[in-house]
């Protein structure tokens, strides 16, 4: 399988990329490609094609617009310190994302062909990729059902679509977040689409964010959705608690019972943690563990952790149930130990010993 590249005619200049690049923000600002590919149930897929990063064109009665047939991923490249770039873990992303169609009822796109478009436009705008560590080009790749019609029903058309923005921290690591632990609304249940990473996920948490910054919190907290007491996740990221100071320290976090998502950050920080001496531990944790893991002080750091934010800070939450802070509401040493252990294993000034860094420039 190869990819057809188009390039543009239009692409940016290099001052006014360099300018862009240097203050990125967060999906402000888009390289000049994408990559497209088609399928069909009949044909299957099409041939990847890498051009111009363009608006694209649908009829009012696509079926996505309709029932939500979308899935997503969230990978980044990083800038090495020979001037490469490399991406983390891209072929985990690729087996989530055939995981996520599956149970959207979309087709399987395979881990080669995955691999190949997000090698494809790194490699033809990687120019984009930042240099300063904790910066990054954040790769987008995304599909949705094409068919034109309003019968309920998986579609036989569907279109991939993979896009890149440079991207700076997602938030600022000095700075503990806040969180709002809601009570009224669920996330996801067993049987449902929470291991899945698709729209209508973070579609249907708007709402409790929108709770959360009326209660003045940065994050929404999602507890289970049967018994109402065990800690998930919060808001698009999943997170950790550490149990104890210095090297006797554990770091926990909930377990994967079907409705959370497996995070990649999640799953290579118990890696990271366990590196650097840490136990490392996958459990259940309840509200009342939290509650209480943080007024005796057993509880002394918390995190939350993701693609697009890496490791971000909690400071304190609130919820119907009362207010409490961990520790002195600052980031905490172990916290921040591991944010930067794992950001120099991405940008390559750490040994890569799990061998997660593929290399593209």
């Amino acid at each position: 399988m190869s990819v057809k590249i188009t390039k543009s005619n239009k692409a940016t200049s290099s001052e006014e990329r360099t300018k862009m690049v240097a203050n990125p923000g967060f999906g402000k600002y888009y390289t000049d490609h994408m990559v497209a590919v088609e399928w069909s149930e009949t044909e299957g897929w099409g041939v990847p094609e890498l051009k111009p990063y363009a608006p694209i064109s649908l009829d009012p009665a696509t079926m996505v617009f309709h029932y939500g047939q979308e899935v997503f991923e969230g990978l980044k490249a990083y800038r090495q310190p020979d001037g490469g770039v490399a991406l983390f873990r891209p072929e985990a992303n690729a087996r989530r994302f055939a995981r996520s169609a599956a149970r959207l009822a979309l087709p399987e796109m395979p881990e080669e062909m995955f691999l190949e478009t997000v090698e494809a436009l790194v490699k033809q705008d990687f120019e984009w990729v930042p240099g300063k560590i904790g910066e990054s080009l954040y790769l987008r790749p995304f599909m949705f059902a094409t068919e034109v019609g309003l019968g309920v029903r998986p579609t036989d058309k569907a279109l991939y679509l993979l896009i890149a923005t440079p991207a700076a921290s997602y938030f600022n690591p000095e700075n503990a977040v806040t969180v709002w632990i809601s009570t009224e609304y669920v996330r996801a249940a067993i049987g449902g689409t929470g291991e899945a990473k698709c729209g209508g996920n973070y579609a249907a948490s708007l709402v409790a964010q929108k709770a959360a910054a009326a209660q003045g919190c940065d994050q929404v907290v999602w507890i289970d959705a049967k018994e109402r007491r065990w800690v998930e996740e919060m808001g698009g990221m999943n997170l950790y608690f550490v149990k104890g100071e210095g090297a006797e320290a554990t770091v926990f976090t909930p377990k994967l019972t079907g409705t959370l998502l497996a995070g990649i950050t999640r799953d290579s920080i118990l890696s990271v943690a366990s590196d650097l001496g840490y136990k490392v531990e996958e459990t259940m944790v309840s509200i009342d563990d939290w509650r209480d893991g943080v007024a005796s002080g057993l509880i002394t750091e918390i995190f939350a952790c993701g693609t697009a934010a890496v490791v971000t800070p909690v400071g304190s939450a609130k919820s119907a149930m009362g207010t409490w802070m961990t520790g002195d509401g600052n980031p905490g040493p172990i916290t921040m130990q591991i944010r930067n252990t794992l950001l120099g294993i991405q940008h390559g000034t750490i040994p890569d010993t799990h061998n997660w860094l593929r290399k593209v420039l």
